[in-house]
């Protein structure tokens, strides 16, 4: 196989997975998942659920996902905000298999992970997660 059609091929391929993961990211996803207990966020669980964000320092997506999510929790008084340093909690995010920040999860009164994003999710996906609680 000459070089140009070799180049051509791996150049379609990455252009395919760029587009896949593009695709995927802030996507929230239900999940069945571990429990979290309130020891572990710092804080008491909201009534209905609570959604915790594991941020990082340099990550200037958690910086815009904070202030969305918190503008979607502030209007429901049974939901609570938590945002969750990774770099500081690394014991939490290997027992959450957190792989990337910002990373969102949706837990309900007694913390059991009910959905998750990875990525910058968008106002109506957050939405729509918090009314399915």
């Amino acid at each position: 196989m000459n070089s140009p059609l070799l180049l051509l091929i791996l150049l379609a391929l990455a252009t395919g997975i760029g587009y896949r993961m593009k695709a995927t990211q802030g996507r929230i996803k239900r999940k069945a998942g571990l429990q979290i207990s309130a020891a572990e966020i710092g804080t008491s669980f909201g009534a209905r659920a609570t959604v915790i964000q594991f941020s990082t320092t340099f990550c200037s997506s958690c910086r815009a996902a904070k202030v969305l999510i918190s503008d979607v929790v502030s209007k429901q008084s049974d939901i609570k905000y938590v945002e969750i340093d990774a770099e500081s909690n690394l014991e939490l995010v290997r027992k959450l298999d957190i792989r990337s920040t910002p990373t969102t999860i949706f837990v309900d009164k007694k913390g059991f992970e009910i959905a998750r994003a990875i990525g910058a999710p968008k106002r109506d996906q957050i939405t729509a997660a918090i009314n399915r609680l």
